[in-house]
């Protein structure tokens, strides 16, 4: 297989768990007889500092020729006196709105080696396995907004909009994915005051006689975060718009323990874009101890969902769970006691249990 995969590692952390996303990627190509051509292009703050723009030209057209795209993060307080519309994050945006990716899918999957750092009692706990499809191109995010000021008051305004259409796209996708799960879909909404979550109810609601096997539930999104602390096993697929997914999935990320593990896919007309969840976290550019988890995972996610390559997806997976099992841990994900180990020495061990993954598969159980 033969695929062009654009990077964007951004900045902070993301150029570090960048390098990890790429070293997996050369593993899997060299191992398997694939050839991954790897670019890199600014996006974010280190765009604006080369370029004057979050977005260049030039990035966006190589995404847009791509067959996938791996984002490291972006943001930092160097950048945070700009204005809204102008600042890091708003790269990103128009990066999602470029490539017409409207679905967000963000897995929440306890790994059984870390079940001590769950903030939640075992009982609780129960074996969390979720996935968060959140709504990407609509909603507060891109709706109208503004700031005025009349009579020496200053207001500010930013409008949660959706049409039918953004609605049934983003639900057909959630139904789909659930007949290949638990056929279970949990719609988060807030229709008892937002005229758009009532128009985000009664479409889900309708589009649900298309999928006759799947169990359609309804949830307000105040009791949908209660929930998710109470019974997060109750959630198989949980469906929702663009701010609500926002708070909610990092929300859902505190159960397994760090925002660091939880990856991320998003899906539209054009490539489709992974990412792990967290932020650039400034605070540990240069002390080598950010977490690659995510963005691990992240690549999995493309491997499996971008380009249907099942097997190597499993292969990384199985590795990280054995390299947690030996007890590795960087310092967000370590139990009081438990000895840490840099990110980069992380990476290294994971890509020599590849190795051995490869070399004894009969006895782990996975075989090429």
């Amino acid at each position: 297989m033969k695929k062009t995969i654009v990077l964007l590692p951004g900045d902070g952390i993301g150029p570090e768990v960048t390098r990890a996303a790429a070293l997996v990627l050369r593993e899997c190509a060299h191992e398997f007889g694939h050839e991954f051509d790897l670019h890199d292009f600014p996006i974010g703050g280190a765009a604006i500092d080369v370029a004057g723009t979050p977005l260049p030209n030039e990035t966006l057209d190589a995404c847009r020729k791509a067959d996938a795209i791996f984002l490291g993060a972006v943001g930092g307080a160097k950048w945070d006196a700009l204005p809204v519309g102008q600042r890091p994050e708003s790269g990103l945006l128009a990066l999602r709105k470029g490539l017409g990716l409207y679905v967000n899918l963000r897995p929440v999957k306890l790994l059984d080696p870390l079940r001590g750092i769950s903030p939640l009692r075992p009982e609780r706990l129960g074996n969390v396995d979720m996935e968060i499809v959140r709504e990407l191109m609509g909603g507060m995010y891109f709706g109208e907004r503004g700031i005025k000021t009349e009579n020496g008051v200053e207001r500010a305004w930013d409008t949660e909009s959706y049409s039918t259409p953004e609605i049934e796209r983003i639900a057909t996708f959630a139904y789909a994915r659930a007949e290949n799960r638990s056929r279970r879909v949990c719609s988060v909404d807030k229709a008892n005051v937002l005229a758009s979550s009532q128009l985000w109810r009664r479409t889900v609601s309708a589009l649900g006689s298309v999928y006759p096997e799947v169990k359609l539930e309804h949830m307000y999104v105040d009791n949908a975060a209660m929930q998710l602390t109470l019974r997060p096993t109750q959630f198989d697929i949980m469906l929702t718009s663009n701010m609500f997914g926002d708070i909610l999935s990092d929300a859902a990320a505190a159960l397994v323990g760090s925002i660091g593990l939880i990856p991320s896919a998003s899906f539209g007309s054009q490539a489709p874009l992974f990412e792990p969840i967290h932020g650039s976290a400034p605070s540990l550019v240069g002390t080598d101890a950010a977490n690659p988890i995510g963005s691990i995972l992240s690549t999995a996610m493309m491997l499996r969902d971008g380009f249907g390559l099942s097997l190597e997806a499993d292969w990384v997976e199985q590795s990280l769970q054995r390299v947690l099992l030996q007890g590795f841990r960087t310092p967000d994900i370590a139990e009081p006691g438990r000895k840490t180990v840099a990110g980069s020495l992380f990476v290294e061990t994971l890509r020599e249990e590849m190795q051995r993954t490869l070399e004894h598969a009969e006895r782990y159980g996975w075989g090429v």
